[in-house]
């Protein structure tokens, strides 16, 4: 029983040491898409700072860059929160955070239009159940004006105010949505994803930026060795439970902590007939035992 739970308890160690905290990645104004020239602020949300997490993106030019170097304006020395206070059509991409070692967080994918009308959206997966409220907007004009909203490039419906709700969203609702204003022109499409739980699956219009291998390979290793070093340490507690339990050789008994070894002697003793011819011998044999 002491050596079974010994062995849980190293079991759970060896989990424990393959896991890995993961951020998310929030925007503020919580949307998915932007006017040019719009303030955008992102921003690594984790527990553990020491985690070392960096905002990315994987822009137009299709280069995967750091906040920072090219774009935006690190907020924080970590380079895990970055503001764009004036954001370009060319900072349209994919957005994510990226530790130093582990799998990176959710992908977030904001366009940036040039036009006058966008779709507000939620930027992260909706959870299923939930209510969710789409919002066609003007840039120069009031954001109540009547418009069209379609999906997957249906109509869905019209609305008067330039808003609309869906109630209790499904994995039905996902898909691709935008708005439109006559007059004032068009939105760009976003994706709305639906989930039962969190994620960190890209929409499907996104493309996957490509993420540096080191990190991902020294986790799997740290993993490996964890469970090496599990391994060997059960084959020790079987070496020794079998050396504990070994039978005790011929000629010996374990008896509690000690060894008692037994030495049999024998007394001949020998007579002769009135004739002197025949011999008898008897033999008396016993066993003493000694304590070593």
């Amino acid at each position: 029983m002491k050596e079974t739970s010994v062995l849980c308890l190293l079991f759970l160690l060896s989990l424990l040491s393959c896991t890995t905290n993961q951020a998310r990645l929030t925007v503020s104004p919580s949307s998915s898409q932007f006017f040019k020239g719009d303030f955008v602020s992102l921003s690594c949300e984790e527990d553990d700072s020491s985690a070392g997490w960096t905002l990315r993106r994987n822009a137009t030019n299709l280069q995967r860059t750091q906040c920072g170097a090219e774009w935006g304006k690190p907020t924080n020395s970590a380079n895990s929160s970055c503001s764009i206070s004036y954001i370009l059509t060319s900072d349209s991409g994919v957005y994510w955070c990226e530790p130093r070692e582990g799998p990176i967080s959710n992908m977030v994918n904001l366009t940036v239009t040039g036009g006058s009308v966008i779709l507000q959206s939620p930027v992260l997966p909706v959870m299923e159940g939930d209510d969710v409220t789409l919002l066609c907007k003007t840039k120069t004009t009031p954001s109540n004006l009547p418009a069209a909203f379609y999906k997957d490039g249906s109509l869905i419906r019209k609305q008067p105010t330039g808003h609309m709700t869906i109630q209790h969203v499904s994995r039905s609702d996902e898909g691709l949505y935008k708005c439109d204003i006559s007059g004032h022109g068009e939105s760009p499409s976003s994706w709305i994803t639906v989930t039962e739980e969190n994620t960190t699956t890209p929409p499907p219009t996104s493309t996957p930026p490509p993420t540096s291998t080191t990190p991902f390979v020294l986790s799997v290793l740290s993993c490996v060795g964890s469970v090496c070093v599990v391994v060997l340490l059960v084959l020790l507690v079987l070496l020794v439970r079998r050396c504990v339990h070994r039978k005790p050789e011929d000629g010996k008994e374990a008896e509690g902590d000690d060894i008692i070894t037994y030495v049999m002697y024998c007394d001949v003793k020998t007579s002769k007939t009135a004739n002197q011819t025949t011999q008898r011998q008897k033999f008396s044999c016993s066993r003493l035992s000694s304590e070593n």
